[in-house]
This record gives structure tokens, C-alpha cells and sequence, in this order.
């Protein structure tokens, strides 16, 4: 077999087909969604499908409905009206299959954590809170670490890291979930450019093992242009489809009220097996 093969291939051809499951069940439908809270909708009539090896930007200014579509989907908050599923089951049933990093993180700075206790917080869902971590947990905690290169930091408690380091540490604790769907909230927000790269290897490694991933970004230029769709939100969807389609100056001017470039850098994210001699050079880099 070609070393070189595509194992998950995140293509415009078919971009809107739907994207099924083993038993044939999406990993998320939403038909005419509308997302809220307080009794107010935010967006209404949201619809798309993600499966496994998918990658969804949304993409819109602050209170645009970014956070609360994720918030519905991982069951925070309830649907407003219309359908949604996680899994093929209503939202909110599902947590150990779920692996979600809001913007906002408050135990690290109660608690008194190491970084290291923050990403073993990702093996909870396998396990329950009270089980003995085994072996194989250490060793996904430390590999999640090394991925995002905080493994030296693993002793320091997380209200002395900076802000980049505690993002990656929480990143990192979404990685040891190995979850089926990551649902990340401004995830590189804090992160310099070295940390984004190894930020952007661990989602090309999480498609490749199979994960959805869903992100809310204002990045249209790396992050958004590599997911295989892209859903522009201003309190309603604006457009909806894969980022060569989507990102276009008229579309972004509907989205942000001004002139934006989206023209830079659009490719799309392919999961690929490296060879070798690839991989002992460490350029599993993800395909441009």
C-alpha cells in the first residue's frame, strides 16, 4: 500500500454530502436549529450535518452566535427550536464522547492545580472521577502534554503559567479526552505563532484518529480555510459551505460590517499518512 495515502481526505468534492457514521447516523444534524438563551434566539434556522474526519469553522464578531451554537451542542445550553442530534440522541447525552474548551476556564484558578492535573481531568469522562488513573491514561496524558510541548511544565501550578502556557495546558487536556467530537471555542486565542503550529499538527492528528471538530474563530485565514466548511454567523447565517465558497469579501462584509481580505491561503486540511523517512524528520505537517 502507498505510504502516502490518504487515510481521511477532507476534499470539495461532495462537500455537501452528508457525512454519516458507521450505523449511518451523523455525528451532528441540525435541521432549521434556532440556538438562544434568556428566552432570546440568536440564530435562527441553522442547518448542516458534521461526521467523523470533519472539520466546521464558524466563524463572526463577538455575540454573533458562535459560542452559543457550540454551548447547544455539547448540551450547555437547549435548542431553542427545530432538530438537532448529537450521535444520532438530543444534545447533552453524550459527555464522554464530547471533548469541549469554552473560552472561560474557572477551576484552575479555585483549585489549586498543576498543569498536569488539568489535562488528567480529560480522562475523567472514560472513567468517573473517582477511578485510579491506569497506565494507559498516564501515558495519553503525557503524550496529549508533549503535543503541545507543556510536558516540562507538568509540575507548575497552572495560576503561575502564562496566559499561552494555560491554553495550552487546556488544550492539551481536550487532546487526552480523545474524544470523538472536539468542540473548541476560540482555541489559539493567547497562542504565539510556535504554539499555533503545534496546535495546528494535534488538529490535523485528531482528524486523521477520526474526530468532528467544530471551531469558533475569527482566524478566515488558517484556521477557517483549512476546515472542509465554513458557516458565517451575524445573528444569522450568513453562508454556509466549504471556505473557497464561503470566504468571499462580499460574504465577509456581511459578517463583520467591513472590507476583509479572505483571498490569503485557502486550502483545505488533508489527513495523510507520512512515510518514514517524513515522520523521523518530524514534517507530519498538515497537506497545503
Amino acid at each position: 500500500m502507498d505510504n502516502q495515502k490518504k487515510a481521511i481526505t477532507l476534499s470539495m468534492e461532495g462537500a455537501n454530502t452528508p457525512v454519516l457514521t458507521a450505523d449511518g447516523t451523523p455525528y451532528i444534524k441540525a435541521e432549521n436549529l434556532n440556538i438562544g438563551y434568556s428566552g432570546e434566539v440568536i440564530v435562527a434556522g441553522i442547518n448542516f450535518e458534521s461526521g467523523p474526519g470533519e472539520a466546521l469553522a464558524l466563524i463572526g464578531t463577538n455575540g454573533s452566535g458562535k459560542s452559543t451554537l457550540l454551548k447547544t451542542i455539547v448540551g450547555l445550553l437547549p435548542p431553542m427550536g427545530g432538530q438537532l442530534s448529537v450521535f444520532g440522541i438530543p444534545p447533552g447525552n453524550n459527555h464522554a464522547r464530547i471533548a469541549y474548551l469554552g473560552q472561560f476556564h474557572h477551576s484552575g484558578f479555585v483549585l489549586p492545580l498543576r498543569a498536569i492535573d488539568v489535562v488528567r481531568m480529560g480522562r475523567f469522562p472514560q472513567h468517573g472521577l473517582w477511578k485510579r488513573m491506569s497506565q494507559q491514561d498516564d501515558e495519553i496524558v503525557l503524550s496529549a502534554m508533549r503535543t503541545m510541548g507543556i510536558e516540562k511544565l507538568a509540575d507548575v501550578p497552572l495560576r503561575s503559567l502564562s496566559g499561552g502556557q494555560q491554553q495550552r495546558t487546556y488544550l492539551a487536556q481536550v487532546l487526552a479526552h480523545q474524544a470523538d467530537l472536539l468542540a473548541l471555542d476560540e482555541p489559539t486565542a493567547g497562542l504565539d505563532a510556535g504554539s499555533r503550529e503545534l496546535y495546528l499538527h494535534a488538529i490535523n492528528d485528531e482528524l486523521c484518529r477520526g474526530a468532528s471538530i467544530i471551531i469558533a474563530t475569527h482566524d478566515i485565514h488558517e484556521e477557517a480555510a483549512l476546515c472542509r466548511q465554513v458557516m458565517l454567523l451575524a445573528h444569522r447565517v450568513v453562508a454556509f459551505g466549504p471556505p473557497q465558497q464561503v470566504i468571499t469579501p462580499e460574504a465577509l462584509l456581511e459578517t463583520f460590517g467591513i472590507v476583509i481580505n479572505g483571498e490569503k491561503r485557502l486550502h483545505v486540511l488533508e489527513c495523510q499518512l507520512m512515510d518514514d523517512e517524513t515522520q523521523r524528520l518530524g514534517l507530519n505537517l498538515p497537506r497545503r
